[in-house]
């Protein structure tokens, strides 16, 4: 205690509470109701009792994506990322006693670029959002214009993000309007927008709505000065065209679905590619093959552009730490579904959300789609009930609900986003159905 005492009076505080004042007392708590002196099997019980109301996912169907969904992790991939030898959240310094790790990266970086089509992958970013930001700027980068374009229809998460990230550059962000109709690109919109001060341009696909847009596709035919940005979901490119067939400068996105799990929301994984003449803007690390004094094959860190390695000045980013055993553990899970595998989990997703579309149109009180477009794995529906209510009526029926869409986008006061993946049964689509059928 004479120490405690010591302690806090070094700090000029009475007490420990002093030190979490910032914390608003709302989030915080006040401890668990332990009894003292308990011992460790009778700890372990209590605890257990506490912790039995709690669900997961994988107690109840989740409905809930727009960016983090519920796929099935094989079990070989937590078994393998896991590895003692493995787990590490930094880019090894020390190339030379750090070969394994290394060529995981590499792997990583060789089975991303045959994903998306691009000619270049870095080692990761730490999530879909900050490769975005960081795509922003190297956008700037490629081409010194002040403007970025991108889509009204983007989730707040990623837009306050990238506002963060463009703060810095004396970027300004232009936000082009969607097609009501078809949930796509509002191309005449995206025109009045357009001039000769924009550096980039964001697009997704699909897009927040889960939209496929196939005009998103002929952009850079479109607009062939700026720099096109595709934000895309990985699962997807199971099926759908990878973004470098179409002309993309840049490839990002969140690769949580590649293994990740959902993880309470993180970590996660920023997937960021690009094409071979922009490789020197890139940010991040880029990890090559080379050899040895001996003529071995050896891995090192060809790129890694950040001011702890070159004048501050130079460098395209301050980011530091990567994701590395995030990249790691999508790395398994692609060699371990491979390409057939991956291309069936797409399917089975579209399939899901196609048959869940079609079954909620057919209640009275519901439209659905929202959007007359084709869709991956989540769709847009509008009914009688605030998004808020409905959620809380599916909870009580076991389900986990969608995305309230007018966090996204405010207009849309009556709008869940629904995601499907592989996860769902039949029975599981039907039980939403019901619950849906209620309300009508």
């Amino acid at each position: 205690m004479a120490l405690d005492r010591r302690m806090l009076d070094s700090l000029g505080i009475e007490d420990v509470e002093q030190l979490f004042a910032d914390i608003p007392q709302g989030v915080r708590i006040d401890g668990i109701p332990l009894p003292k002196g308990m011992t460790e099997p009778e700890m372990m019980r209590t605890i257990r009792a506490m912790l039995q109301p709690n669900a997961t996912a994988d107690d109840m169907p989740c409905f809930l994506g727009c960016g983090i969904y519920h796929h099935h992790v094989p079990a070989a991939v937590r078994s393998i990322a896991m590895r003692s030898e493995f787990i590490t959240a930094y880019t090894p310094y020390q190339a030379e006693i750090s070969q394994g790790m290394l060529q995981a990266l590499f792997e990583y970086q060789s089975l991303i670029s045959e994903l998306t089509g691009m000619d270049v992958v870095n080692s990761s970013n730490y999530d879909g959002s900050t490769a975005l930001g960081e795509a922003a700027t190297m956008s700037f980068r490629i081409r010194p214009k002040k403007k970025f374009l991108v889509p009204e229809a983007l989730s707040w998460e990623k837009k306050s993000v990238l506002k963060n990230y463009v703060w810095g550059a004396v970027m300004e962000i232009v936000e082009y309007a969607y097609d009501p109709y078809t949930g796509g690109l509002d191309m005449a919109d995206m025109h009045s927008k357009y001039d000769d001060d924009v550096s980039g341009i964001y697009v997704e696909v699909p897009n927040l709505f889960g939209v496929i847009d196939p005009a998103a596709m002929k952009l850079k035919k479109e607009f062939p000065e700026a720099v096109l940005v595709v934000g895309f979901n990985p699962i997807s490119l199971g099926v759908l065209t990878p973004p470098g067939a179409y002309g993309a400068d840049i490839a990002v996105g969140e690769g949580q679905p590649l293994g990740l799990g959902m993880n309470c929301g993180g970590p996660l994984l920023g997937l960021f590619a690009c094409r071979t003449e922009h490789v020197r803007k890139m940010p991040g690390r880029l990890i090559g093959m080379t050899k040895d004094k001996n003529g071995n094959r050896a891995y090192c860190m060809t790129l890694q552009t950040r001011e702890q390695h070159i004048r501050r000045s130079k460098a395209t980013s301050n980011i530091c730490t990567n994701e590395a055993l995030m990249a790691l553990t999508a790395s398994v899970y692609l060699s371990i579904v491979g390409p057939k595998g991956l291309r069936s989990i797409a399917e089975i997703n579209i399939r899901n959300a196609k048959g869940l579309m079609q079954r909620i149109d057919e209640l009275d009180a519901f439209d659905s789609p929202v959007f007359e477009a084709h869709h991956f794995n989540e769709f847009v529906v509008s009914g009688p009930v605030r998004p808020e209510k409905l959620n809380k009526l599916l909870l009580k029926h076991g389900l986990i609900g969608g995305a309230d869409m007018q966090r996204h986008v405010p207009r849309m006061t009556d709008h869940m986003l629904l995601a499907t993946t592989e996860m769902h049964t039949e029975a599981d689509l039907d039980r939403l159905v019901n619950v849906l059928r209620e309300v009508a």
